[in-house]
Formats: C-alpha cells, structure tokens, sequence
C-alpha cells in the first residue's frame, strides 16, 4: 500500500510521514522547494510541479492521498486595513486549488488500485464556528471542505472514497506553542480515521478523534 502526503516536510504531515514510515508503510512526501531526503518536490499551485509528480510515481498505484499542505497567512491581519489581495490568493491557491489540482495530477494512480483521499481541512471552516477574524483562511477552508464533499460525490461510482477531517488545535507553527495536542497525538488519530474511510463514509467531515463536525 502507497500512501502520498503532501506538505509533509513539517507539522502534521511531518508527524504523518513519520509515524507511518515508523509502521512500515510505503510512504511519499512532498516538500515545495526541492526534493530532500524522503521528500518529493511539489509545488501544489503549480501546474507543471503536478505533472512532474505525476510522471515521478510512473504507474505506481496510490491507496492513499493525503492533502495536508496548507497556508495560514492572515493570523495577525485587521479588518479594517488588513487581508490584502495576495494574501486572499495565496490563501486559496494552496488550501483549494492546490487540493484540486493534486487531486486531478494523481487521480490515474488512485483508480488503478481503487485508493482513497483525505483532505486535511479546519473547523475554522465550518458554518457552525463562525467567530470571526481569519478570513482567507476561513473562507479557503470552508472551500477545501466543499470541495472534498463534490468530490465524494463524483468519485463514488469509481469506488473512491474522500474524506475530510479538522486535525485539532495542534502544536504547530501555525496552531502555536499553546495548542491543545501535540502533532504524534493528531497524526494517531488522523491514520484511524483514513483506516475507517469508505464509500460508506465518503463525504464525512470528522475529528481527528473520530467526531462528526458540523458542517
């Protein structure tokens, strides 16, 4: 079984990588600036960056693709003079378009052995937690969230399924030093919830802990 992971030179996907090559999957990396010992190099915004990945796995089948890579640039931002316009497209290039057009360069290697998604979203993105600030980064990930649903939709009948899940408050550069759990904790339950992962379930937005959030 192939599992590919992108954004997985820090944080959660590094805590993914790790912990799955630590069980002795075959596991693939990506990293955005160069290929680097288990990484390979991945733009996700890139079109040609895709294609390369693409020709790089040749005809390896995919059980797995993790969509992890994301950015959170507007943590500080105000509203009335803050959130400029490259922030807004930066933020939707990597956390939705970047999703899709992973999705789109590695789809030939899922269907060959029926693999799954997993798409690493935010509760920030739920219509339930609206509280305000982060906007981009909200909003990119109510977009990743949406997209992840149309997908299951569509994938069904070829017998993939995708799931989306919010990784908790995690102990990262982006979730802070304060967070709730640390990045081993929500990569444990990340890997359960992608085990569970059907066409029963395709189209879940869940907890790293196995809880169904709201939309």
């Amino acid at each position: 079984m192939t599992t590919l992971i992108t954004g997985a030179n820090r944080g959660i996907g590094r805590a993914l990588l790790d912990a799955m090559l630590a069980d002795g999957r075959d596991v693939l990396g990506t990293h955005r600036d160069a290929a680097d010992g288990p990484f390979l190099q991945l733009d996700v915004t890139d079109p040609d960056s895709q294609c390369d990945l693409a020709g790089t796995l040749g005809d390896r089948g995919l059980d797995l693709l993790v969509c992890n890579a994301g950015v959170l640039l507007d943590g500080d931002e105000a509203l009335d003079h803050g959130y400029r316009p490259d922030i807004w497209a930066q933020s939707f290039a990597v956390n939705v378009m970047g999703v899709f057009l992973t999705v789109q360069a590695v789809l030939p290697h899922l269907r060959r052995v029926g693999g799954k998604i997993a798409i690493i979203s935010s509760q920030l993105g739920s219509n339930t937690l609206a509280t305000g600030d982060r906007y981009a980064y909200r909003a990119s990930k109510a977009a990743a969230l949406n997209l992840g649903r149309n997908l299951a939709h569509d994938l069904a009948p070829e017998g993939i399924a995708v799931g989306v899940y919010h990784p908790g408050w995690v102990q990262t550069d982006m979730g802070g030093a304060t967070a709730a759990i640390t990045p081993e904790e929500s990569a444990t339950g990340l890997i359960r919830r992608f085990a569970a992962l059907s066409l029963d379930t395709t189209g879940e937005f869940l907890t790293w802990d196995g809880q169904t959030h709201p939309l």
